[in-house]
C-alpha cells in the first residue's frame, strides 16, 4: 500500500460517520476520490459517487458500492444528575458497552462520555449476571445535572460512537471499530484510484457509490441506484470470519481470515456476474472463498438488485473478525485482493456484456 492510500484508509476510518450523520466521513471521502476521479457529487441525503469515465459508450456502466455509516448510539434522555441514557444507531452490540468510552457530536463540538460501569464488588450478583439491557446503561459525561449536561451542547437526539480509532495489529492485519464499512470506502476509492492511473483506459464508465443508511435498511443504495441507473452493480461489504473458536460452522459456514474476498451464492447475486468473478480470481490467481445466501444477503446488494427493470448484481465480502464491536479485525491480504478482484472486473467489461439470461 502506498503512503497516501494507507493516510487515507486511517483517516477515514477514524472520521466518525454513525447512521443518518454520515457528512464528516463522506467529506474524507469525497475530497480523496477528488485527488483521480473524472468527478464527484452526491445526493440530499449524502451518498457520494466519484466517476471514472470509460472510453467505450456501448459498454454497459459497472456500479461498484459500499455503505459508509457505521453503528452507535443516541442520546435517548437525560436524567436530573446528568446521565445520559442512550439508545442504539443501527446493531450496536450494547452487551460490550459497559465501560467503554464514547464520544458524542453536540451543538459546541465532541463530547467526552464513559458507559457506566458499576465495580464487580458491589453489583447484586447473587442469581448470576447477565449484560445490561441496552436501556439500562448509563452514560458519564463529568456533568452533575441536566442544566450542565445542555450547558455542555449535548440534548436527546445528539449521536455518539465509541473512542477507539483503527490501528495496526500482528503482522499484516488492521483492528478498530467501524471497519465495517468504512475499509469498504477505501477499497472502492483505490480500485477507481486504479482504473484512472491505469496506462490502458477500461471501456466501460466505473460509478463508486459510498451509500448511507445501510445499517438501518440499505436506503441510500436504494435512492442512489434509481438515481445513477447503473447497468451491472458489484456491491462490497464485509462477513463474518468463522475461523475463530467456538464458531459453528455447519450453523454459520466457513470463512477465513486471510482467505481471499468471499462470494456470495444466492438471493441478490446474479449468477453469471458470480461466474464472471470465478473466472477472473481464477485468471489472475486471486483466492476466493464462497458463502451460500438463501433469502438475504443483510447488505446493499438486497437494496440494489431490483431498482428499476432490476440491476444484475453481486455481492463481494471481505472477511472480518468480531463485527460490531470496536476490535474489528481485517487483514491486508484480503483488503488487496478485493482491489485486485472488483478492478479486474471493471477491465473485464465489453460491449456485449449484458449478462442476461437466455431463454
Amino acid at each position: 500500500m502506498n503512503p497516501e492510500s494507507e493516510s487515507f484508509l486511517y483517516e477515514l476510518l477514524n472520521t466518525p460517520s454513525p447512521t443518518g450523520f454520515e457528512v464528516r466521513g463522506q467529506r474524507v471521502w469525497a475530497k480523496r476520490c477528488r485527488e483521480f476521479a473524472d468527478s464527484v457529487e452526491s445526493d440530499a441525503y449524502g451518498s457520494a459517487w466519484a466517476t471514472v469515465k470509460g472510453v467505450s459508450e456501448g459498454t454497459p456502466t459497472v456500479m461498484i458500492e459500499a455503505h459508509a455509516d457505521e453503528i452507535g448510539f443516541m442520546v435517548k434522555f437525560i436524567d436530573s444528575d446528568g446521565f445520559l441514557r442512550v439508545d442504539r444507531i443501527g446493531g450496536s452490540d450494547w452487551a460490550t458497552a459497559r465501560g467503554r468510552r464514547l464520544t458524542f457530536f453536540g451543538e459546541k463540538g465532541e463530547v467526552l462520555g464513559i458507559v457506566g460501569n458499576t465495580a464487580i464488588h458491589i453489583r447484586d450478583r447473587k442469581d448470576g449476571e447477565k449484560a445490561p439491557e441496552v436501556h439500562e446503561l448509563y452514560v458519564d459525561i463529568g456533568a452533575k445535572s441536566a442544566e450542565e449536561v445542555e450547558e455542555m451542547g449535548i440534548r436527546v437526539g445528539h449521536p455518539g460512537v465509541y473512542a477507539d480509532s483503527a490501528i495496526p495489529f500482528g503482522k499484516n492485519q488492521i483492528v478498530g471499530r467501524a471497519l465495517d464499512n468504512r475499509i469498504g470506502g477505501f477499497i472502492i476509492s483505490e480500485v477507481i484510484r486504479k482504473l484512472s492511473e491505469a496506462e490502458e483506459k477500461q471501456s466501460s464508465t466505473c460509478l463508486a457509490l459510498n451509500a448511507v443508511q445501510e445499517e438501518i435498511g440499505g436506503y441510500g443504495a436504494t435512492m442512489a441506484a434509481y438515481n445513477l441507473k447503473p447497468d451491472i452493480c458489484l456491491v462490497l461489504d464485509v462477513t463474518h470470519a468463522t475461523d475463530s473458536p467456538d464458531i459453528k460452522h455447519a450453523q454459520h459456514g466457513k470463512v477465513e481470515l486471510g482467505g481471499g474476498p468471499s462470494l456470495t451464492h444466492g438471493t441478490a447475486n446474479h449468477p453469471l456476474i458470480v461466474q464472471r468473478l470465478i473466472e477472473l480470481a481464477k485468471e489472475k490467481d486471486i483466492p476466493i472463498q464462497h458463502e451460500a445466501s438463501s433469502r438475504f444477503t443483510g447488505t446493499d446488494t438486497d437494496s440494489i438488485y431490483h431498482v428499476r427493470g432490476g440491476i444484475p448484481s453481486a455481492l463481494i465480502s471481505l472477511p472480518l473478525r468480531y463485527m460490531h464491536s470496536i476490535v474489528e479485525m481485517a487483514d491486508f491480504d484480503d483488503v488487496e485482493a478485493v482491489i485486485d478482484l472488483m478492478t479486474a472486473f471493471v477491465l473485464s467489461m465489453k460491449e456485449d456484456d449484458t449478462f442476461k439470461v437466455e431463454i
